[in-house]
């Protein structure tokens, strides 16, 4: 299975999308400095994930949800989410 994923830092007021076929471990990366973008703050929390069969499906979801380029679009996605 493959994942996107939405994770946000308090300290940055930030959320950050990307997709993985390990959510778990991507985290840790993020939280570890492994990641340009989020080496900033050490307080992402996952707030978001869809799931999908292939590695394609998944990138091409990241892509739609960055195209947004709309932070009310990722809190929406949130908010239904729960």
């Amino acid at each position: 299975m493959f994942y996107i994923y939405i994770i946000y830092s308090e300290t940055l007021d930030k959320y950050y999308v990307g997709s993985s076929q390990n959510i778990k471990q991507r985290l840790e990366d993020h939280l570890n400095s492994r990641s340009k973008f989020t080496k900033a703050a050490k307080d992402w929390v996952l707030k978001y994930s869809e799931t999908f069969t292939t590695r394609s499906e998944a990138y091409q979801r990241e892509l739609q949800i960055k195209k947004m380029k709309s932070r009310k679009y990722i809190e929406n996605l949130i908010q239904t989410k729960g």
